[in-house]
């Protein structure tokens, strides 16, 4: 899977490629797709929710230019495979799921793959999660029509937000970079992403 899908793919940093070789994919979806674990697509988890393929997963997190120290938000904890990931580069990532049986779950396995430097928290994730801002990246895993207002507050000098920004069939990923004179935007790929629901984001799934 590293080899073929990511790599092959242009994305050649060793520190994010020993981070997927770290982080066994399996692990974190249902038994019934382990045969699909390491395909090069999303998975159904559970409550509507996917665990994304492991080029985008890669791709996203490439844009975040994490050298170890920062402090991270991830938006849409699902299985954790991603905060997994996030976690093997980053100093400290708070994760948001809101739904609490996938947190406990994700939770859980993220403690017995003993990887201590995640916290996962329940709620709605569009609020962000203010009392440990600024974060240094903070990434979305679900598309919204337009990136959440409290995300990019929380958001801090010189970070990197990315996210799925577009309808409920398809999106674009967006990147934000906070800048003294305010936040930069780049578009940067195709994507299709479930919904991100709450306050500033979709109202229902």
């Amino acid at each position: 899977m590293v080899e073929r899908q990511i790599a092959r793919r242009g994305i050649t940093s060793p520190r994010i490629l020993d981070a997927f070789l770290d982080v066994p994919r399996h692990l974190f979806i249902p038994e019934s797709q382990h045969l699909f674990a390491y395909q090069d697509g999303p998975l159904p988890i559970g409550k509507g929710q996917t665990i994304s393929q492991p080029y985008i997963v890669a791709y996203m997190t490439k844009h975040l230019n994490l050298e170890g120290e920062e402090r991270v938000l991830e938006i849409g904890t699902g299985s954790g495979y991603q905060a997994a990931i996030l976690g093997k580069l980053a100093g400290e990532v708070h994760t948001i799921e809101r739904h609490p049986s996938l947190a406990e779950s994700a939770s859980r396995l993220l403690r017995d793959l003993g990887i201590e430097n995640i916290h996962v928290h329940v709620g709605d994730g569009t609020k962000g999660l203010p009392d440990f801002a600024p974060y240094n990246a903070i990434m979305v895993t679900a598309a919204a029509p337009e990136v959440p207002t409290p995300l990019l507050d929380q958001l801090a000098e010189g970070g990197r937000l990315i996210m799925p920004v577009g309808g409920r069939i398809g999106q674009v990923l967006h990147l934000y970079q906070r800048r003294e004179k305010g936040v930069q935007r780049e578009d940067l790929a195709p994507v299709a992403f479930v919904p991100l629901i709450g306050d500033h984001g979709w109202s229902s799934p």
